[in-house]
């Protein structure tokens, strides 16, 4: 049979309606209820023996889209599809990917092998926070990256007066190839971490006077690093700041400090959903839908997923 089907959890179901639209495919009817005590009961509507099944669902928190996940996985796998991959445009726990103190999870590590054991075949998933994180799945993994469709965003922006900045160490890999792209010069803050969600810059290296700065990273969450950076870029002589980042976790007073702050706009994707542009007109939300509908329909016909390495 063979079929490509589509499913989306309720963690993003926008995201996988606009990868259907591409795909010019319906999302598979899936009942997702509760029990009252809040435990969550699923139910494949429609037979699909032989399928080739793609499960749309970003797992950032609450805990409940990773068990949705899961128990997705594990009902399409007794339903018989031929093949189950995990569509995950936001890995949750990603940040815990190594032990850096005594008595703490790799956290990241426990989620990989949930979903490998829940019976996935396949990863995929965009902009991993650590790359490595790769390594703990014993499944394959195809990760992409959101640089083509975000570098798309700068493309018509003038490159004389451009400058690209790294607000951490952790981020310069994902800033220098920016930088290259966009043929500018690179420049890196360099931080640290007393505790999670907070941080203090001790240095800044490189020159920004009177350049118009782009700061990347991965995701925003709780944008104490990026006003922080957008200031400290304004400090050292910087014309103007947009921020970018793929995911736009935007916990607590994210949005309050980006609108309160010195950066002028905000570049995400879509990679988790964002309803509530009214709270800070600075942020553009970019479509990654494209992107994955691309290759999910290479992954479906066996077809190199590399070619979206660009």
């Amino acid at each position: 049979m063979n079929e490509l089907v589509l499913i989306s959890g309720n963690a993003h179901r926008g995201m996988g309606e606009k990868i259907a639209a591409h795909l010019e495919k319906s999302l598979l009817s899936v009942e997702v209820a509760r029990f009252s005590d809040g435990e969550i009961n699923i139910k494949i509507k429609e037979n699909i023996r032989g399928t080739d099944v793609f499960i749309i669902q970003p797992t950032q928190p609450p805990a409940e889209n990773m068990m949705e996940l899961l128990l997705l996985i594990d009902a399409v796998r007794r339903a018989s599809c031929r093949r189950v991959t995990a569509v995950l445009p936001y890995f949750g726990y990603a940040r815990q990917d190594r032990k850096d103190q005594p008595r703490v999870p790799i956290g990241a590590r426990l989620m990989a092998n949930l979903i490998t054991t829940a019976g996935a075949d396949r990863v995929l998933t965009i902009d991993l926070h650590a790359p490595q994180i790769q390594g703990f799945f014993d499944i394959p993994l195809d990760h992409l990256y959101s640089a083509p469709v975000l570098l798309d965003h700068f493309k018509d922006r003038s490159r004389e007066n451009l400058a690209v900045v790294a607000p951490d160490v952790g981020s310069i890999k994902m800033a220098r190839s920016f930088a290259k792209r966009l043929e500018a010069p690179l420049s890196v803050i360099d931080k640290r971490r007393p505790r999670p969600n907070e941080a203090v810059v001790m240095n800044f290296i490189g020159d920004v006077r009177g350049m118009d700065v782009i700061i990347f990273d991965d995701m925003i969450d709780t944008a104490g690093t990026i006003t922080q950076a957008a200031d400290v870029c304004v400090q050292n002589g910087a014309a103007s700041v947009t921020a970018c980042a793929t995911h736009p976790i935007f916990s607590g007073q994210a949005l309050e400090r980006l609108a309160a702050s010195s950066v002028s706009e905000v570049v995400v994707s879509n990679t988790l959903p964002f309803s509530r542009g009214a709270e800070c007109p600075k942020v553009k939300v970019l479509d990654l839908s494209g992107l994955l509908a691309d290759a999910i329909e290479r992954i479906h016909l066996e077809k190199t997923v590399s070619k979206l390495f660009v």
